[in-house]
């Protein structure tokens, strides 16, 4: 059955059927051929999105698109760009940091490319860095909203392998620095070889002004984080403060959300919405039928045997994770294979949540990574170009990424300091 299931899913996306589709029309096969009940399809799917944990992700992403319309991310933008901008390079670094401050907020990857993209990438192409390169940055700098929490597929693989939530932002904050900072010495190095961005900082406000100008978008990830760990409300119910906290700043304070504007801001939310759920309901229905026939106990014995050493196995998942981020959507990836890798990965006497981190910052590159990168379809449909022009400024970017990555992997303390810091 587990053979039928995988083809069907393979044929699908050969087919170019959405992810989701793809996953629930292979679990449907899979009832029908086990000849199990059709209402298990029924039960599973809401069983699986039935979580409280997961009511999060609507709100995290109603809050990123009312910080985009209420001005909150062209107020982000100015302070980052007078904090670097007066560097050579500093164009670039202003994209980098503000994705950076602008995903403390969101939790979405593509919500940071639109939102930051609408901005920095006409600015960029303005200052004379080709559209390509713009394009680039963007995509890669808006990956960063997956890792530096609040991050929506970190609550996914909480869920999916019941590994605290809250421990998991915490323990986001070093992997996402160390990608930062890794890509702000990147790029300024790079247009330093390029001559590019002598006059980056022309323009630009002062520190005080610009500071002041984003205090009330600043004040935001403070309150939602230290909300969190300061034991004042649940990652959860964090969402909704972080909702309520960007209408009133939208609506109140800047006044750039007007009445029509919240019916596009609520309908895009609810498609973005919906989308993830279906992929998480499938997912479920699918996990269910695989691991009622013994496939997730069956891989991990069998990784177990080939894999001796926690240093083997998590530079085979890696490897596994990095094609599998090319081909299937981060969110169904992480509810899929979660459940499985996560007990192995204990087995072997890694930290569920060191393990967290690895898969979420390994499938995040999947994002910016061809054919099926939605950071990079998002960054292209700002800037109005096709995904093929972009590959070749693309591939120094995935090389910054991926060495952040291995040290992700290897050294633990960087995503465990703090945690352990605060919870131990």
């Amino acid at each position: 059955m587990t053979s039928i299931m995988i083809s069907t899913m393979v044929l699908c996306f050969a087919l170019t059927i959405s992810v989701a589709v793809s996953i629930g029309l292979s679990a449907i096969v899979g009832i029908k051929v086990s000849n199990a009940h059709m209402l298990i399809s029924v039960k599973e799917m809401f069983e699986s999105i039935n979580k409280f944990p997961l009511a999060a992700i609507p709100f995290f992403i109603l809050a990123g698109n009312l910080m985009e319309t209420g001005g909150i991310s062209r107020r982000l933008v100015e302070f980052a760009k007078s904090i670097v901008g007066g560097i050579q390079g500093g164009l670039p670094m202003t994209c980098v940091l503000t994705c950076m401050i602008f995903a403390a907020v969101s939790g979405s990857s593509v919500a940071t490319t639109f939102a930051i993209g609408a901005i920095l990438i006409p600015a960029l192409i303005k200052h004379g860095y080709p559209v390509t390169y713009a394009a680039s940055l963007q995509a890669t700098s808006a990956e960063l909203g997956v890792v530096i929490p609040p991050s929506i597929p970190l609550i996914l693989y909480g869920v999916s392998a019941e590994v605290s939530i809250g421990e998991l932002f915490i323990a986001g904050f070093g992997p996402g620095l160390l990608i930062a900072g890794a890509l702000m010495l990147f790029v300024w190095l790079w247009c330093k070889w390029k001559g590019w961005g002598k006059n980056d900082g022309d323009g630009r406000l002062p520190f005080g002004k610009a500071t002041m100008q984003a205090g009330w978008a600043l004040l935001m990830p403070v309150i939602i984080l230290g909300g969190i760990y300061g034991g004042i409300f649940t990652p959860t119910e964090a969402s909704a403060v972080a909702v309520l906290y960007a209408l009133i700043v939208g609506m109140v304070i800047y006044r750039e959300i007007r009445i029509p504007d919240l019916y596009v801001v609520l309908r895009k939310s609810v498609v973005s919405s919906a989308v993830i759920m279906f992929i998480i309901a499938n997912a479920g229905m699918f996990a269910y039928l695989i691991t009622r026939e013994g496939v997730p106990a069956a891989i991990g014995m069998w990784l177990q045997d080939v894999l001796k050493s926690p240093a083997y196995f998590l530079l085979g998942v890696n490897a596994a994770l990095f094609v599998i981020g090319m081909f299937i959507e981060t969110s169904a990836a992480i509810i899929v294979l979660a459940p499985i890798l996560a007990p192995v990965a204990q087995h072997f006497g890694i930290d569920p949540v060191h393990f967290g981190l690895v898969m979420v910052v390994n499938l995040a590159m999947g994002m910016i990574t061809p054919p099926f990168g939605v950071n990079l379809f998002a960054a292209c449909t700002v800037a109005r170009i096709s995904l093929d022009r972009i590959i070749g400024q693309l591939v120094p970017f995935v090389l910054v990424v991926l060495g952040c990555l291995m040290i992700v992997t290897y050294v633990p303390a960087l995503s465990l300091a703090l945690r352990d810091l605060v919870y131990k």
